[in-house]
């Protein structure tokens, strides 16, 4: 792994050169036996809860939570993996020439026998034939002796060093050695080594594992249940150690981070150097929520010292150095597993809450997954089978949406408040959607649908009172055309329009009448937006089915299902029914094209208002016109340099001569005008009525869960059902795997419910 006195020259060095027959042996405890430290590491109450984690775990979780850990994390030469051997006892082999070149995961287990087992977790990007030979490797050892042996063989099926299988392929592996060590007095306690940040390539190190090697740190520290253990060496400014760097980017309030300082005693004894890092002890300069904690890795004088001794010497500097300014709690190996412990426990019983919810919710994920993949499909009678009753759940819920019965997960299990269009959750609500956007094409029709804004009875510089369209969520989807807003005329103009089209339409009527054929003309303009409104409003209405179908689809199918089904069935439907509805839009569109018909007593309701508006705005300007006369008997006299007050009365009867029209013509264009506002409201109203009930509703919505039903199934051949719902390889294997995921999460849902039935968590 890593050695204390380790230089960057030497860490470039590979595992495969370590031989043991040129390496002293070193003192350390052969048999599994443990200091009376590590035994007392934790109380029953926290291994009970560890003991969740690490069951958790067991069942193969840590690839779909992420799990409580501790992560020993430094640049390279920091004292990484001497840290860990004094945490947990484990007599990793020594090397000057040996560097940390994958990550090694230590789980500490209770057991009834001492065991150590080591496994290969191989990367998961690499290929599944790739991956046969790792889940193979397993080796179980009774004595540490064996464990550089054991070691040796693992970085061989990594690729990682000389060995039989030839010379180095790569310096640096994504895999992962779990190594478990379990015993009747071990702690439950997972920490994980990884390869040590490298600033620089030099020789056998090129710039891509620079990069791979920062990955799997950033892997592992951006994990929010880890608890980073960033090592700096006293040997090196911690300004130029890079995983201070790191650890503030993933934990910038310094939360979970644990900071240890290694090799205090490189530091000339009261220089400057050694009194900045007693302050970075004190959490004074980079400050971590979790602080600081120092150690004494072993010197090369001390190599072959055991962990007794190596602990004995630890204490010694301690007492002696000017490092015992610090408090006790943050100095030595001891200290640091009683702190690691309380830390841990802490940790693990603040997350498992969260994290049996994590659970619940892959769990479900990957049921629901399954659920849509459906039951395995070989045969054609398979493939029918799985079909028909797809089709059922699909006709189920697609009829609910239409009619607008909203029960169920399916559609208050994400609903949008705020109603957008762009939401699925609102798509799938199809009905309130459709009549939403009825509305939406009603007010669009009655603000913009006809091509002149007439005002007859203001003045030209007079806004117009015509209600606005209103502000819907439709408007803000861009659904009204800006080209199509109407034409503002007065009524000068107005009266002109028609006065041309009256000439156009002379027939044999009396001067001052008008042909009753102009209406329709007046009529066949005035209402020339509506076809282009109503084909924008029909594509928006049938885009908005063929994504609520998508969407439909997508929730209930597997993918290599769905773009089978939407091309060979629903695509097709959805052509016919839009080709049918603008058939039928194509006739209503036609209709207006024909002289009006009506039989609705609101035409001549409106016709008989509008004469009476005018001639109440006669009679009001008459009487003004009276009232301003009368007021001349009792004006006193003028003075000399005064006008005649005559002069006002003679302006008002002025103007009321000029609203006598005598020109005939206009009187008919009028009467004329007051037919085309009456006969196009009607008109207005009904078309609207017909567009959306019998184009809309009728080709469109009505009878969309038709579309793909067990009678639809009923009637392909065999070769049409295997075509579209025949399994894959792909899809047998994303099966497996999720029947895999499944079986590790309702384990780990086992585990919780036991274990967190009777824990006080």
């Amino acid at each position: 792994m890593e050695s204390s006195e380790q230089s960057s020259e030497t860490v470039v060095q590979d595992f495969a050169q370590f031989n043991l027959n040129n390496q002293p042996e070193p003192a350390v405890i052969r048999k599994m036996d443990i200091t009376a430290s590590l035994e007392d590491l934790q109380t029953d109450e926290q291994r009970r809860v560890l003991d969740t984690v690490a069951q958790v775990r067991k069942c193969g979780l840590e690839s779909i939570l992420s799990l409580p850990q501790l992560v020993v994390c430094g640049d390279q030469s920091a004292g990484k993996s001497s840290v860990l051997e004094a945490l947990t006892e484990i007599p990793f082999p020594r090397n000057e020439n040996l560097c940390t070149r994958f990550a090694t995961e230590i789980i500490l287990r209770r057991a009834n026998t001492n065991s150590l087992t080591i496994k290969i977790i191989p990367d998961p990007k690499r290929p599944a034939n790739e991956q046969t030979p790792f889940k193979a490797f397993k080796e179980s050892i009774v004595n540490f002796d064996e464990l550089p042996r054991i070691m040796n063989a693992a970085m061989n099926i990594m690729g990682i060093g000389v060995g039989a299988s030839g010379p180095i392929s790569k310096a640096f592996a994504r895999d992962v050695l779990s190594i478990e060590v379990e015993g009747p007095s071990r702690p439950q306690l997972t920490l994980v080594d990884i390869p040590g940040l490298i600033q620089t390539g030099t020789k056998g190190i090129t710039k891509a594992d620079v990069e791979l090697v920062g990955e799997i740190t950033d892997q592992y520290i951006k994990q929010p249940r880890t608890i980073c253990l960033a090592v700096v060496s006293a040997s090196s400014d911690p300004a130029n150690q890079s995983i201070l760097t790191k650890v503030r980017d993933v934990d910038p309030d310094g939360e979970r981070t644990l900071g240890i300082i290694t090799k205090p005693d490189r530091l000339p004894s009261g220089s400057g150097s050694e009194y900045a890092y007693i302050e970075l002890a004190k959490n004074h300069d980079i400050f971590f929520k979790l602080g600081w904690h120092v150690l004494k890795n072993r010197t090369y004088e001390e190599q072959n010292f055991d962990l007794a001794e190596r602990n004995i010497a630890e204490a010694t500097y301690f007492r002696t150095s000017n490092f015992k300014a610090l408090p006790e709690h943050s100095l030595g190996i001891d200290t640091l597993r009683n702190r690691l412990s309380v830390l841990l426990f802490e940790h693990v019983k603040q997350e498992l809450p969260k994290l049996r919810s994590d659970l619940e919710e892959a769990l479900l994920d990957a049921k629901t997954q399954l659920h849509i993949m459906g039951s395995n499909r070989t045969t054609a009678g398979d493939c029918r089978a799985y079909l028909v009753q797809l089709s059922l759940d699909f006709y189920e819920v697609c009829k609910a949406a239409v009619d607008g019965h909203y029960e169920g997960d399916y559609f208050t299990s994400d609903a949008d408040p705020t109603f957008s269009l762009t939401s699925q959750a609102t798509i799938r609500r199809i009905r309130a959607v459709v009549q939403y956007m009825n509305t939406g094409f009603s007010d669009n029709m009655r603000v913009n649908g006809h091509k002149y804004e007439i005002n007859m009875f203001l003045r030209p510089n007079v806004k117009s009172s015509s209600r606005p369209l209103p502000d819907t969520v439709l408007n803000g989807l861009d659904w009204l055309p800006k080209s199509v807003s109407p034409i503002k005329m007065d009524r000068e103009k107005a009266l002109s329009w028609v006065r041309l089209v009256l000439v156009r339409t002379r027939g044999r009527e009396l001067v001052g009448n008008f042909n009753p054929l102009l209406v329709g003309e007046l009529f066949w303009e005035q209402c020339a937006n509506w076809r282009r409104l109503a084909v924008e409003y029909l594509d928006q209405v049938a885009d908005v089915c063929r994504r609520f179908l998508e969407i439909l689809l997508h929730d209930k199918c597997p993918r290599d299902v769905i773009s089978r089904l939407h091309t060979s069935i629903v695509l097709d439907a959805l052509k016919a029914r839009y080709h049918d509805a603008m058939e039928e839009l194509e006739r209503l569109i036609e209709d207006t094209k024909s002289y009006p018909i009506n039989y609705n007593h609101y035409y001549t309701d409106t016709v008989q208002q509008r004469r009476e508006e005018r001639r109440k705005a006669a009679e009001a300007l008459k009487a003004k016109t009276e009232d301003d006369a009368d007021v001349d008997i009792f004006l006193p006299l003028p003075k000399p340099t005064q006008a005649p007050a005559s002069t006002d009365t003679d302006q008002a009867i002025e103007e009321y001569s000029r609203c006598i029209d005598p020109n005939m013509e206009n009187i008919s264009c009028e009467e004329a005008l007051d037919c085309l506002f009456a006969i196009y409201e009607v008109s207005q109203k009904t078309f609207v009525a017909n567009v959306t009930t019998q184009v809309v509703e009728r080709h469109i919505i009505r009878g969309l869960e038709k579309i793909f039903s067990p009678v639809t199934v009923n009637g392909l051949k065999d070769p049409e059902v295997e075509a579209i719902a025949s399994e894959p390889a792909i899809a047998k294997r994303q099966r497996l795997f999720l029947e895999d995921r499944i079986a590790k999460l309702k384990d780990g849902q086992s585990i919780f419910r036991s274990v967190m039935g009777g824990a006080a968590v």
